[in-house]
């Protein structure tokens, strides 16, 4: 990382396994896959994300917004892309005029939609968001029969072209939940009635990650894994782990390395004190780069420095943290410009077992997920971002279908 400061390296070698994994799983049960790339690939850079899926398996592509959309047709993608959530008064068009699809929640998104499509000259193909018990985005059961109807007359006009229904799982996490067995049904109801109503064959789809590793009992037609593509774990509880690989190293280099004598406080605050004459060496990476502060005070905070796990001591800065290296007259074996490794793919041993860093142990001392550090790190603006595992034939090679 000759020049850099602090990086993010995703392998997409990686997620090119993990996509194969997830794909080989969905089409035992029949059904297709659509990789979630939102959030700029859960920090890890959409476009790429999107060609390795494509390359590795998957037919559909998932983003939140239109922007992540655009974003991929621009980049000359052609498969099928889902955007699931719109806000008043957002301009469709252009969506509809390159076959993004549409996820549709309510009457505001489907006149949005008709009107989107009357402006491009071609229907609005659409995805009929249930909401089955999450209560968050999604038409309400009640509402249910109205908005078909109304689906059913811009249908006949060729305004829509509805695709699917659809819905997300709340407990899908804890895979014997007995909310998933309830939402299922209550998919199949709203299929049903969509199906009858609207007089043609529609998709069905509801399975995230963890369904789709977990429950191929509910895989329907269509599966939307996000997390488990980037090679997280997303199962909490005990239970076999799926062989997924971990794509994102967060690393930097040190800095510098100095000797501190006994008895000196260490960053700000002095939350730590040297108990002896200390080698320490610091890391150029701190919460404005994604190094969350509270991992100063959350305890057995470490890096990988020469493949040694080596404790981070003092409060997190913005720009640095420093690393307890020992006994000043102990070689420890550390140089400036050495690699330093805040988070990576880790090497199969716990942390107080000396095992390097990983983003799900991060997760742990912090009290929340591995998402949220991840998407945490991959969109600094400091950060450079690096991608290795580039297959050599058919990486990036998905071509425009015609719109």
């Amino acid at each position: 990382m000759s020049g850099s400061r602090i990086e993010a390296v995703v392998d997409l070698a990686a997620i090119r396994h993990n996509v194969a994994l997830l794909a080989g799983l969905a089409g035992g049960s029949g059904a297709s896959t659509m990789v979630v790339v939102k959030a700029d690939g859960y920090g890890h850079g959409a476009v790429g994300i999107a060609r390795a899926a494509l390359d590795a398996g998957a037919t559909w592509l998932g983003v939140c917004t239109l922007e992540e959309a655009a974003e991929l047709r621009a980049a000359g993608i052609g498969a099928p892309v889902l955007s699931w959530l719109h806000v008043p008064d957002e301009d469709m068009t252009g969506a509809v005029a390159t076959a993004v699809d549409l996820g549709i929640a309510s009457h505001r998104d489907l006149a949005s939609a008709a009107g989107a499509a009357r402006a491009a000259g071609r229907p609005a193909r659409v995805h009929l968001k249930i909401d089955t018990g999450l209560s968050r985005n999604g038409c309400a059961p009640h509402e249910w029969g109205a908005l078909l109807d109304a689906v059913a007359g811009l249908a006949e006009e060729g305004m829509v072209e509805p695709v699917a229904v659809w819905s997300h799982l709340a407990h899908a996490d804890a895979p014997t939940h007995p909310t998933l067995d309830r939402q299922a049904a209550r998919l199949d109801d709203a299929h049903r009635a969509a199906t009858t109503r609207l007089a043609r064959p529609l998709l069905a789809h509801l399975a995230n990650s963890a369904a789709t590793l977990t429950r191929p009992d509910l895989h329907r037609d269509l599966v939307r894994p996000g997390i488990a593509v980037y090679g997280l774990d997303p199962v909490e509880g005990p239970h076999e782990p799926a062989d997924l690989r971990p794509a994102m190293t967060f690393r930097s280099r040190v800095a510098l390395v100095k000797t501190v004598a006994a008895g000196e406080g260490v960053s700000y605050g002095h939350a730590w004190t040297t108990p002896g004459p200390r080698a320490l060496a610091l890391v150029p990476a701190g919460y404005a780069d994604g190094v969350p502060r509270l991992l100063g005070s959350a305890g057995r905070f470490g890096v990988g420095i020469g493949g040694v796990r080596r404790p981070v001591v003092g409060r997190v800065c913005m720009d640095q943290v420093m690393v307890d290296l020992g006994p000043a007259d102990v070689p420890h074996g550390v140089t400036e410009g050495d690699e330093v490794v805040l988070f990576g793919p880790g090497d199969g041993r716990a942390p107080e077992d000396g095992g390097l860093p990983t983003a799900s142990e991060w997760a742990d001392l912090l009290g929340t997920i591995h998402y949220e550090i991840v998407t945490g790190v991959g969109g600094r603006p400091r950060l450079r971002r690096v991608t290795t595992g580039v297959a050599q034939a058919t990486d990036g090679v998905n071509p425009p279908r015609t719109w």
